[in-house]
């Protein structure tokens, strides 16, 4: 195998792709109006909320507000915390979507008619969900608010409502959407490109014309593989850097954190086509199945419905598709600053699954070419 027998392979494929009007096209112009669209439009319903409760006042009156949270129908409470780190660590391990936080002194202000405080702390990188479950827990604090007054015979809000956002202090929907966008239009655009490749080959009966060349199986796979990988990470600099420039998303962690994800991304993705583009025998073919992959994948990658509110048997399911930790290293390196060794348990199945399905990729390819 020599470098240079991939390289002119590689040389060929671009040619091919940039020679064809409608490959330049999907390669271009889809992803664009795309991530204009998406960005803008995209909207998430709430179907669940994990509720963690912080209390330091143990009284009746606390005991009742939370009773109200857990029997709105709203909010599934999870086991109580006990300290501020708990607190810090159920929000950024997303065990808990919003923290209810009674301060110790949270029933004698109530019955002092001071103005009792009621802290909300929220997991802002999913916005819209935020936005939403904050809705429920000033309906929930209102209506214990007028029931206290009438029984107590009082006058004004007995308890306030204080929320703080992490992550996303602003609860803007665009920071939570955009980062999502960029993996989504990776996956399309690598899957279109490799996952073809091959069917376009057979089609135009050039397939057979590799087969008596002196180039190994290993070298074409990589020689059809390198494009794809080549058009995705320009593809995502060019999202990334509009996202930050233009639509003015925080990218608080570090490139080589993004764009260690971004590469053990478009691995995976890159082996799951060509393992498509293996199987396939006409462009047909192989269009239908870039389109069975890329529809579950996205819907089970957490970009539109958290996994958290899935069914256990899908949410097992989600742990084979790609999309579903670059979905967490994007968020995570854009809005939580996160580490590689904070990501670490999102990097090692994206390599497990790159590897796997480029080894299968080539099998397909040895068999086919018996």
């Amino acid at each position: 195998m020599t470098l240079q027998r991939i390289w002119a392979l590689a040389i060929k494929e671009f040619q091919a792709l940039l020679r064809d009007k409608k490959s330049r096209f999907v390669i271009i112009v889809p992803p664009v109006i795309q991530l204009l669209v998406f960005s803008f439009a995209a909207s998430f319903d709430l179907n669940h909320i994990q509720l963690a409760v912080y209390d330091e006042d143990q009284g009746g009156a606390a005991s009742r507000l939370v009773a109200r949270f857990a029997g709105s129908g709203h909010f599934s409470l999870t086991a109580p915390i006990h300290s501020e780190t708990e607190l810090r660590q159920r929000i950024e391990t997303g065990q808990a979507l919003m923290v209810l936080h009674l301060p110790a002194d949270f029933s004698r202000r109530l019955h002092s008619g001071d103005g009792a405080p009621v802290q909300l702390i929220l997991d802002g990188r999913n916005s819209n969900t935020a936005a939403i479950a904050l809705s429920y827990a000033n309906q929930i604090v209102d209506q214990f608010n007028t029931e206290w007054a009438q029984q107590h015979q009082r006058t004004g809000a007995p308890s306030v409502l204080v929320s703080r956002a992490w992550f996303n202090p602003n609860l803007i929907s665009r920071w939570f959407i955009i980062p999502g966008v960029v993996g989504l239009l990776m996956l399309v655009v690598v899957m279109v490109v490799t996952a073809l490749s091959v069917a376009r080959e057979r089609e135009q009966g050039t397939f057979d014309q590799l087969l008596v060349t002196p180039l190994h199986p290993a070298e074409i796979l990589l020689g059809k593989a390198l494009p794809g990988i080549l058009i995705g990470l320009l593809e995502a600099s060019v999202i990334v850097l509009i996202a930050v420039q233009f639509f003015q998303v925080p990218l608080l962690g570090s490139l080589l954190t993004l764009y260690s994800g971004i590469a053990l991304f478009l691995l995976s993705a890159t082996g799951v086509g060509l393992m498509i583009s293996a199987l396939a025998a006409t462009l047909q073919q192989a269009v239908l199945g870039v389109f069975l992959f890329l529809v579950p994948a996205i819907i089970l990658s957490g970009f539109a419905t958290p996994i958290a509110n899935m069914p256990p048997i899908v949410q097992d399911l989600t742990l084979l598709n790609p999309l579903r930790y670059f979905m967490v290293i994007l968020r995570g390196v854009f809005l939580e600053g996160s580490s590689f060794q904070e990501l670490q348990n999102q990097f090692w199945p994206l390599a497990l699954i790159g590897s796997s399905t480029l080894v299968i990729a080539g099998w397909l390819f040895r068999h086919r070419m018996a």
